[in-house]
């Protein structure tokens, strides 16, 4: 402001000079003209008055104006140093300004700046979160890498003891009493699903000649009602063989329920046992391929990297040992539990199946409704297997 006044001083010197050298014109009269030039001289000077009040007043305003722009953060703001519309070069912190020589820049504009130590704070903060989700993305790529190592190991050790054994190079291990039982369960399962084939096909046939019954039987009841001359004949064979279809169905339900029991006791019962039999063989490969490794290293030198792989050697032999050991545990008392099972399913399903056979052949109706009973087999009402019209929606 000081040197903005300076100029404006300066420049109403240099008006007034000019003013008081001006030469004064004589009119033809001699009179001189004081008088309008005396308003001339006026005029100047108020020119410069004002123009020196103006700038005063533009500083003044531009000063409000930055001041406000800027805000009250005299801090986070820069400032020059000298005369109105200095250079950039003079620009200095506030901090090390003294005394009123001083105005903001006008091309200056705020922007936010973040506090002390808030913006290293948030790079900090930034740089652990990227560091932790990388040493997450690492810790899982090589807990990957050692499972589809230790995988990649495990499958060859086993592919190489298979391969001795089918060429009858390398050396198995062998329960016999063990390895008789599972061959009598795969034989009786085969026997099993040969009967259960069989039994469905009888239920296939037999449905179907309930049916045709029922439909010769509606036929003759038909041709009664319109031959009068036969009526009577006609009648007979259609209550024959309504009563066949309905001990038909009776029997129907028998063989069901028969079938329903085979079907569980060979899909179910045996398959879950020929499963865990699936799983001790596969064991017991895995065990003689790790005992042949360590035999293997056994016969080899005695150095320190040997004793090493030896030492791990028998580590992981006696895992596949202990495991091999508890499969072979439950195989041996899942078979034993199955023997006993089967013997009580069978019983049962045989003889439900002997006596309602007899009993249909025989024509002997309550004897084929007294066995059903026997069983707790409830026959389903005709059209019950059949959704209702809610259903059908």
């Amino acid at each position: 402001m000081h040197s903005i006044f300076m100029q404006s001083s300066s420049m109403a010197d240099s008006i007034m000079s000019r003013a008081a050298t001006m030469e004064i014109p004589i009119n033809s009269n001699g009179d001189s003209r004081t008088i309008r030039e005396d308003d001339g001289l006026e005029q100047v000077g108020s020119r410069a008055a004002k123009a020196q009040w103006s700038l005063d007043e533009k500083a003044d305003s531009r000063d409000l104006q930055q001041v406000m722009v800027s805000g009250p953060n005299l801090n986070e703001t820069s400032i020059v140093s000298g005369g109105y519309g200095g250079t950039a070069e003079g620009i200095i912190p506030t901090s090390s300004i003294k005394g009123p020589a001083i105005r903001f820049n006008a091309d200056f504009l705020p922007r936010r700046i973040p506090a002390p130590g808030q913006g290293s704070n948030m790079h900090h903060s930034g740089s652990n979160q990227s560091g932790m989700a990388e040493e997450a993305t690492r810790g899982i790529a090589v807990e990957k890498f050692d499972i589809m190592k230790k995988w990649g190991l495990n499958t060859y050790k086993c592919t190489k003891q298979l391969i001795s054994e089918r060429f009858g190079r390398g050396s198995r291990t062998v329960d016999l009493e063990l390895e008789a039982q599972i061959e009598v369960l795969r034989d009786t399962k085969r026997k099993y699903e040969n009967v259960l084939r069989l039994a469905r096909a009888l239920t296939n046939h037999f449905y179907s000649m309930v049916q045709t019954q029922h439909a010769l039987g509606d036929t003759f009841a038909d041709l009664s009602q319109k031959s009068p001359e036969l009526r009577d004949e006609f009648g007979y064979n259609a209550e024959t063989q309504k009563l066949l279809c309905k001990n038909g169905e009776t029997l129907l339900g028998a063989i069901n329920f028969f079938v329903s029991s085979i079907n569980t006791l060979v899909n179910k019962t045996m398959a879950d046992t020929l499963w865990t039999i699936k799983l001790y063989e596969n064991a017991r490969l895995e065990y003689d391929a790790y005992r042949a490794d360590l035999e293997e290293l056994n016969l080899g030198p005695r150095d320190a990297v040997t004793m090493a792989r030896i030492e791990g050697a028998q580590e992981e032999y006696q895992a596949q040992k202990d495991k091999y050991e508890r499969l072979r545990s439950d195989v041996t008392i899942k078979l034993k539990f199955l023997e006993e099972n089967k013997v009580k399913v069978m019983h049962k399903q045989l003889l439900l199946f002997h006596n309602a056979i007899s009993a249909y052949f025989a024509g002997n109706q309550q004897q084929l409704e007294q066995t059903l009973k026997q069983f707790n087999i409830k026959l389903k009402p005709p059209g019950d297997d059949k959704p209702s019209w809610l259903e059908e929606q």
